[in-house]
């Protein structure tokens, strides 16, 4: 079957550099910040147009960012991120269409993107995964496939955290490589919920993370272009007409509806609290005389299909109880939208937040 092949060696995709960008779309940046570097939105729009535009095939591309925060299509940016801290630092903030949680970049990472032809998730995301820590083990950095989206060291430290998406006819895979980072940053950018870092049996971001440079200090360009090396076999270069169709795509980014969420009216609120596997997930339901009229979800987890429009279709037009959410559950079976979430979790959920 077409989705127990490997995606790899993948064809790699060029994109030519850019010393010219001060006048990148989006907020004012300092020049230093912005000189000879695109921004991350620019390489998510890069995605889509490959996913979109390009023959069928197995395409990776790897990018360094700007210091950069990345948060997930589902958060609440306010939540996750400290947004003062990244404006006084210059900290670029975008949302991307991927699910998970909130990742900071900068010069000492190497990001991942991998986009393929349709086929189920898992699959290719477990692929990804594989052939990624494979890779690093190969250029004598031991490394493993650790729960459910992270790559770490033989010491347990994280160094990639990954992330997926579907799109029409094909699927996107990418990761945040750590070969080094300025920690200060990263600690005063994020705001891990304290469940997910007790769930790591971790007391701060800082002592969740390792870093290749202490295990392999071969230098951030030298490590990307090793793992090219061994990912790929054939490339394509794209051109200035590529670039400027993806540039239009990468305005989308910073519609500030987009990137900042709109905050509507929430009547009721269902925490799953955090569930191994799974991620933290929160539905948010908007009613009138006790009857549903709108469904939110937000969080962390990660989605396998149009997980929102699942949840309405069940839920919407029902009375706000117990009984008509299980048994939709059980009707609709919504859960299944979510990466490792299972009916009796969410019934259980339901069964604690109306009480």
């Amino acid at each position: 079957m077409e989705n127990t092949k490997s995606r790899f060696p993948a064809c790699l995709i060029i994109i030519p550099s850019d010393s010219s960008l001060k006048g990148t779309v989006g907020e004012a940046r300092p020049d230093w910040l912005c000189q000879g570097r695109r921004r991350a939105a620019f390489y998510l729009a890069a995605e889509e147009y490959v996913a979109a535009q390009l023959p069928a095939d197995n395409y990776l591309f790897s990018w360094v960012l700007p210091p950069t925060v990345v948060f997930g299509r589902n958060q609440v940016a306010q939540q996750e991120l400290n947004i003062d801290f990244c404006r006084a630092q210059g900290i670029d903030m975008i949302r991307r269409k991927s699910g998970g949680g909130c990742i900071y970049a900068d010069t000492g990472n190497i990001m991942w993107s991998l986009v393929t032809s349709e086929g189920a998730v898992e699959p290719i995301f477990a692929d990804y995964a594989d052939s990624v820590a494979s890779a690093l083990t190969t250029m004598g950095i031991a490394a493993k496939v650790s729960g459910r989206n992270d790559i770490t060291l033989a010491d347990g430290g994280k160094v990639c955290g990954n992330a997926f998406y579907h799109l029409a006819h094909s699927n996107i895979a990418h990761g945040t490589m750590l070969y080094d980072t300025n920690a200060e940053n990263m600690v005063g950018a994020l705001h891990p919920a304290t469940a997910k870092l007790e769930a790591k049996g971790v007391k701060s971001v800082r002592s969740r993370i390792s870093l290749i440079k202490n295990v392999r200090p071969i230098g951030v360009e030298a490590l990307r272009k090793g793992l090219e090396d061994i990912l790929t076999d054939r490339h394509i270069t794209l051109t200035p007409t590529d670039v400027a169709a993806i540039m239009e795509i990468e305005a989308a980014y910073y519609d500030d509806d987009y990137r900042w969420g709109r905050h509507d009216r929430d009547d009721l609120v269902i925490d799953t609290g955090r569930i191994e596997g799974c991620g933290h997930l929160q539905l948010h339901l908007a009613t009138g005389d006790g009857v549903v009229e709108g469904i939110t979800l937000t969080g962390d987890f990660f989605a396998t299909g149009h997980a929102t429009e699942a949840f309405a279709k069940a839920f919407v037009g029902l009375p706000a109880t117990v009984e008509a959410f299980c048994q939709a559950i059980d009707t609709h079976h919504p859960e299944t939208t979510i990466r490792s979430l299972t009916a009796e979790q969410i019934k259980n959920c339901f069964e604690r937040g109306l009480k």
